[in-house]
């Protein structure tokens, strides 16, 4: 993998992403131990994962679009919360 430094976002943009990125990891937990045998529980966190996953998206789409972020076809970007970096990241 190789690892580009291709731009910034605002503090806020940040935040807005580690609050997706945080929900979404621990539905995924969530998932790991939630069996279906409560429906009610397992259609919600189905559903709750589903938005998540789609605003998570949303967010690197408006960002992408915003800061005009360089792409690659096999690629896809990450963010360092720490000091708000975008890197694009591309199999070799």
């Amino acid at each position: 993998m190789t690892k580009k430094k291709i731009g910034r976002v605002t503090e806020q943009e940040r935040d807005e992403i580690q609050t997706l990125f945080e929900r979404r990891n621990g539905l995924n937990e969530l998932a790991m131990i939630l069996t279906a045998d409560k429906p009610e529980l397992y259609e919600r966190l189905v559903k709750d994962m589903g938005e998540s996953t789609t605003r998570f998206q949303e967010w690197w789409d408006r960002m992408g679009s915003k800061y005009q972020w360089e792409s690659a076809p096999d690629g896809h970007w990450e963010i360092d919360f720490k000091n708000c970096t975008i890197y694009l990241v591309v199999p070799q």
